[in-house]
């Protein structure tokens, strides 16, 4: 079934759509709250949230592309569930993500933060235009999806090595680009 036909069903309002959205997304939509969570319980109750979420948005969403929109919804259930669950605690692979990137993208704590955040996404937005397809797809892989350095390296062919490097001189090409539109010191 295409992801229209599978909206279509939304908008009519079929519980089928939940169905047929599992069966068409459903991996890539567990794959990223397990990168996240960890925890299989808290995965499946994730996954549950969110088709109840796409349920919700959609209509008046017509989301392009779906698994995109979906993955989006989950990707913000983990985080806020992994939040939630691990105040003092350390989940170290979605950790290390964020630890690899914390150092090149500005605090947001001040009365702007709204602003800044909006300005600074649509800044990562431009750096990722200037990349190759293969580094914009290790770099989305790593710090969107969450997926381990061990696993990018599986889907790009590579070792493991070699995508730590890659990502370490992606984030320098980040810091510089950030630094050149103001937006880092």
């Amino acid at each position: 079934m295409t992801d229209t036909e599978i909206i279509n069903l939304f908008f009519e309002r079929s519980e089928q759509a939940i169905e047929e959205l599992a069966k068409k997304h459903g991996n890539a939509v567990a794959r990223v709250a397990r990168n996240i969570l960890g925890n299989t319980q808290d995965v499946e109750e994730c996954v549950n949230d969110t088709y109840l979420g796409a349920w919700n948005a959609i209509p008046p969403h017509r989301p392009s592309p779906l698994r995109t929109f979906v993955c989006k919804i989950a990707r913000n259930l983990a985080t806020m569930k992994y939040h939630s669950n691990t105040a003092m605690i350390r989940n170290s692979q979605y950790d290390l993500a964020l630890d690899e990137l914390e150092e090149y993208l500005a605090d947001s704590n001040g009365v702007e933060e709204a602003y800044e955040a909006k300005e600074l996404a649509e800044a990562i937005n431009g750096f990722m235009a200037t990349l190759n397809y293969s580094d914009r797809f290790i770099f989305t892989r790593r710090y969107w999806y969450s997926d381990p350095v061990r696993d990018i390296a599986k889907m790009a062919d590579s070792t493991p090595n070699s995508v730590t490097v890659r990502l370490f001189r992606i984030r320098e090409k980040l810091r510089r680009y950030l630094v050149k539109e103001g937006l880092l010191v």
